[in-house]
């Protein structure tokens, strides 16, 4: 297999890049055409749990992007896909959406452990490859002000579970089990794990 000097990004997530930037991966947006509904692909379907929901959708991700790419005429690369969910017991705590699902999900979280779960795909012209990082995150007991206050600076919007753990949140956090990039959107450990076996060509 012929080594790659770059990948394509299919993420509009300034953190995933600045991930992939921290590894030095050269890598190129490949973001949706326009009216292209990607917010559909992250809808649970019923009764699905966290880790297959998960993984399913980041590999829906991936084929659209390849479509993508194959439409677009692009040169051959290997394109990443990630998705990240919060999950609370069996329950999937998506992106909220609205201020009052923001709260609801923010007093679930207060004063208990939580998991955050990404997913990470590579595809080939040749083989996509997965792999799934689990992180449990304990949040401090959250005062209705201090999550009113939160979420009038607008941080939980387009984030799962209603928290970034690089922002404001963090102060919550008491203890983290697993990989705080992972909990960022990218896992750096099963990413690099990914990129070398589609030979990338990393600086790290």
């Amino acid at each position: 297999m012929p080594f790659h000097a770059f990948i394509y990004l299919a993420s509009q997530s300034p953190r995933r890049a600045q991930l992939l930037d921290q590894l030095g991966v050269p890598h190129r947006p490949l973001p949706p055409d326009r009216g292209e509904d990607l917010e559909r692909l992250e809808d649970p379907h019923g009764g699905e749990l966290p880790e297959p929901y998960v993984r399913r959708v980041t590999l829906l991700k991936l084929f659209e992007a390849q479509r993508r790419l194959k439409r677009r005429g692009l040169p051959d690369a290997p394109i990443l896909t990630a998705d990240t969910t919060v999950a609370l017991g069996r329950r999937i705590l998506g992106k909220p959406r609205d201020a009052d699902d923001a709260a609801a999900m923010l007093r679930a979280l207060s004063g208990r452990t939580h998991r955050v779960l990404t997913a990470v795909a590579v595809g080939t012209p040749f083989v996509n490859e997965m792999r799934l990082s689990v992180s449990h995150v304990r949040f401090a007991e959250l005062s209705d002000l201090r999550i009113k206050n939160y979420i009038d600076g607008g941080e939980p919007f387009g984030k799962a579970g209603a928290y970034a753990i690089q922002g404001r949140s963090a102060i919550w956090v008491e203890r983290i089990e697993g990989s705080y990039s992972g909990i960022m959107g990218l896992p750096l450990f099963e990413t690099t794990q990914l990129l070398a076996r589609a030979n990338v060509l990393m600086s790290t």
